[in-house]
């Protein structure tokens, strides 16, 4: 990869919750003080590892190192059954580097997003590439709750019981934005490809497509834009910010209380563009 890249994400929530805050009761993740919501940067990163898991099938070089259950010091040890080594914690760096390299060939979001590997079984720590930012909505949420019932009881001491309750929350409606950087320096220091890059876009389109869930029912969630910004070179032509910022996405005059995309207009200054940097829009 010879290219620098800086990339703009929109995507909405209308009657879901597009990121529970864990501890706030699992409240949708808003700022106190403007009253935008949030949606982290590990939310969005675990839809890519979901996307590439699913359609990589496990396979050498689509393998996901952050799964549920996953027992890294075991994945390290495979490592170092690879290239021939004995595991351990304090080893030689030329064997300690082949082990990392062997990790980055093998798991898409280690070489993408990096990893620290240097636990007992020390595979290294890898600085990934691709980084992405938090989403904050345009304008402010409003987080809604909802009682639910159940007919049915988890114990039988509540046998007696005639329903039980629960809460559910959602936002009527947001609209997000997220920003991202891919560094081809460290790139080329993982092993990320053109290929890779193209999966990581590819993973940003349906990256609510087989998300589903209770929180965040089918049509609930969709990826509105994806602006790519390609420069010519490696060092690029232009600081990140100043290309972000030719992006305007405004509410419509005539729009007070926002409930759909078709509320916003999204406009790109192309003025503002340097010579030196491609625009390609993919949604």
């Amino acid at each position: 990869m010879n290219h620098r890249y800086d990339f703009l994400f929109l995507f909405d929530a209308q009657d879901a919750n597009p990121n529970g805050d864990p501890d706030a009761g699992n409240l949708p993740r808003i700022d106190v003080e403007s009253g935008q919501g949030l949606v982290t940067d590990v939310c969005l990163k675990r839809k890519i590892r979901n996307f590439v898991a699913m359609t990589g099938g496990g396979r050498d070089g689509k393998r996901i190192y952050f799964t549920e259950g996953a027992v890294h010091n075991l994945q390290h040890k495979e490592a170092y059954e690879a290239i021939g080594e004995t595991p351990a914690k304090t080893v030689k760096p030329e064997i300690k580097d082949k082990a990392t390299a062997w990790m980055c060939e093998n798991y898409y979001d280690i070489r993408t997003f990096g990893a620290v590997m240097s636990t007992e079984v020390n595979c290294g720590q890898v600085r990934g590439p691709v980084q992405i930012s938090f989403a904050r909505s345009i304008d402010p949420i409003v987080s809604s709750e909802h009682a639910i019932t159940r007919t049915s009881v988890t114990n039988e001491k509540d046998i007696e019981k005639e329903r039980t309750m629960g809460r559910k929350f959602t936002i009527p409606y947001g609209l997000y934005k997220a920003q991202g950087f891919v560094n081809p320096f460290l790139a080329k220091q993982t092993g990320f490809s053109d290929d890779d890059l193209e999966l990581l876009f590819q993973s940003l389109e349906n990256a609510f497509q087989f998300d589903q869930s209770a929180a965040r029912p089918a049509g609930s969630m969709n990826p509105r834009a994806l602006i790519i910004f390609k420069h010519d070179s490696a060092l690029g032509s232009a600081p990140s910010h100043k290309l972000f910022d030719a992006v305007k996405v405004t509410k419509k005059d005539d729009v007070e209380v926002p409930r759909s995309f078709s509320d916003y207009t999204v406009e790109i200054d192309r003025s503002a563009i340097p010579d030196g940097v491609e625009i390609i829009e993919r949604i």
